[in-house]
């Protein structure tokens, strides 16, 4: 079976319609009470300008809360997801973007195509083990000098869900240490520009991880 049809990505693709379909007040919540992560949006958007200003994907898009935020920033932004439910929801709310449906195990994009990706907790459903064949997907569709951003809960844990809201999911999470995802993506090719962690607030259990990545400029360029 190839891997982008493993039970892991049907499971997640098919909670994630169910949310969408069952509680879209929640899953389409703004990002009003993050000042941080907004904040680094806009310095990631003016980086990405400042190095040409190529698109843009927010891959775990969900429904398109990171991605109008994208393009309010000025960025030539769209969204990928594994679920259509996710996907029709966002498509719904800003008509004006583009919304995609896929998988980050196998993009459905051109090699060196993208100014910058941001993964907004997304990364946080692969299995530990397939993190190398995600990352080098994100490298090899950045261009030469593009930028990476990734958010996630910091932790050794795995979490399995079979319910949200009274909803029937089933979905793994994969809690991430800074350090092992740095090794990782250094592995696969990206230069690290920065490392943050966040201290919990309201009622997240841990502290949360942000990385900013580049993918090495072309040595012609």
């Amino acid at each position: 079976m190839a891997v982008t049809d493993a039970a892991f990505v049907a499971a997640t693709r098919d909670s994630y319609d169910a949310l969408a379909d069952e509680h879209a007040d929640v899953v389409a919540s703004g990002l009003d009470d993050r000042p941080l992560d907004r904040a680094l949006f806009a310095a990631f958007a003016e980086l990405v300008r400042a190095g040409g200003n190529g698109p843009v994907a927010d891959v775990g898009c969900g429904p398109g809360r990171v991605t109008i935020l994208l393009s309010g920033l000025g960025l030539d932004a769209f969204g990928i997801d594994l679920s259509p439910g996710m996907l029709a929801l966002a498509r719904r709310t800003y008509p004006q973007l583009r919304f995609e449906e896929g998988s980050m195990l196998a993009l459905d994009l051109a090699d060196t195509s993208l100014g910058g990706l941001l993964a907004y907790y997304s990364i946080i459903h692969i299995p530990w083990e397939q993190r190398p064949q995600v990352f080098a997907e994100f490298h090899r569709v950045l261009a030469p000098g593009g930028l990476l951003l990734l958010t996630f809960q910091i932790g050794d844990e795995r979490s399995q869900y079979s319910e949200f809201l009274g909803t029937s999911v089933s979905l793994d999470f994969y809690r991430q240490q800074p350090d092992e995802v740095v090794e990782l993506l250094r592995e696969a090719g990206f230069e690290l520009s920065m490392t943050a962690v966040r201290e919990r607030e309201g009622t997240e259990k841990t502290t949360q991880g942000y990385l900013l990545a580049r993918k090495a400029p072309s040595l012609n360029a």
